[in-house]
Formats: structure tokens, C-alpha cells, sequence
């Protein structure tokens, strides 16, 4: 029985990797992948999958505005699904992944963040909260050691940034994976940083 899958983590757990690792063992037992990314992601090129550990492979762009099971119908057969940065996917992008698994009985490993920089839900890891079969954590570290689950944004003096849009891409220069002790303690150490200029 196929299963819709989300395996999140917080900046720099690998996520990309493991996608494009999970990917090559299925096609290295003669299965054929459908590798897709939103095209909100630019970072490395359009159609380009990379991680921080260099592996990289051309995906299927889908807009906000595509259906993904009509996008899928027309890619041609395949044996799996895997999504990289599925954070950035619609909701209903989310539900029509759903459909491919209950009616082609395929499974779809969806790959990303659960959380932006403020811990709030990206709208489409919410959904797949909601309604994945199976949900992972791939854990990372804080570097106080604890166990990392904040996606911290910072500017380029390393200040923790509070406001902002929900979406700015970017990686180890504009973000920092942190426990959410430190994320707090930063913030307010910053906050009685900036008190003692005001003085």
C-alpha cells in the first residue's frame, strides 16, 4: 500500500541529501523517480536539486499554479514521487499528491522544512502534517548541542531577525539552525542590547 510521506528537518539536516540519495536507490534497483521542486526555489538554478554536500540533479519545476496529478499523468509512469523543499507547495498542490497516492497507489516522499523563521507552519508542510501516512524528523544540531528545531534568520552581523516575510530564500548566510532556548536567549540579548543604546 503506497504512503504520502513528509520527512522534515531544520536548515542544514540534510534534507536535499537524503532526497537525492533516496532517489538514486530507487533507480539504482531499476525504478523510475519523478524528482519535482517548487519554482519558488532559485537558489542553485530553476530545475536544480543541490545540497550542501554537492550532490545535485535536474527536478520538474511546478508553479503555484499547477496541478500536480495533472503534471504527473502527463510526466508518463513512474514508481515513486520525491518532492524537495515541499514546504513551498500549495495546500491543494498537498491534497492532489494525496490523490496520487490513494488512486495510482504511488508513494511520494515529500522532503522540507516544517517551520519558518519565527516557528510558524509553512502552509504546505501544514497540510502535510495533516495528512501525510508517515511524518520524520531528521534531526540536526544546535551548536549548544541540543537538538535544533528553530530555522533562525539572521543578517549579516549574525543578529537573530524577527520581522519579515515569511519566504526569503537563502542558506548558511541568511540562516542558523538553533535550539529554541538559544533562539529566545539571542533574541533577548538582543533586545537588551539594543535597551542599553536607547540609554
Amino acid at each position: 500500500m503506497a504512503k504520502l510521506y513528509f520527512k522534515y528537518g531544520a536548515m542544514g539536516s540534510s534534507k536535499s541529501a537524503q532526497a537525492l540519495i533516496t532517489k538514486f536507490n530507487y533507480e539504482e534497483l531499476g525504478m523510475s523517480v519523478w524528482l519535482i521542486k517548487p519554482s519558488i526555489d532559485t537558489r542553485d538554478g530553476a530545475d536544480i536539486i543541490k545540497s550542501r554536500i554537492g550532490l545535485e540533479c535536474k527536478a520538474q519545476v511546478i508553479t503555484p499554479e499547477d496541478n500536480i496529478k495533472e503534471k504527473y499523468n502527463a510526466a508518463g509512469k513512474h514508481d515513486v514521487i520525491i518532492a524537495d523543499e515541499a514546504q513551498f507547495f500549495t495546500p491543494q498542490q498537498i491534497d492532489q499528491l494525496r490523490d496520487v497516492v490513494d488512486e495510482d497507489d504511488l508513494p511520494v516522499l515529500c522532503f522540507g522544512l516544517r517551520t519558518d523563521f519565527l516557528t510558524h507552519f509553512f502552509p504546505g508542510a501544514q497540510r502535510l502534517m495533516e495528512l501525510a501516512d508517515s511524518i520524520t524528523e531528521i534531526k540536526t544540531v544546535c551548536a549548544c548541542g541540543r537538538k535544533a528545531t528553530v530555522n533562525a534568520r539572521i543578517d549579516e552581523n549574525g543578529r537573530v531577525i524577527t520581522r519579515g516575510n515569511q519566504v526569503l530564500l537563502g542558506g548558511n548566510d541568511s540562516y542558523v539552525a538553533m535550539c529554541h532556548k538559544c533562539w529566545m536567549d539571542k533574541i533577548s540579548a538582543q533586545q537588551e542590547q539594543e535597551k542599553g543604546e536607547m540609554i
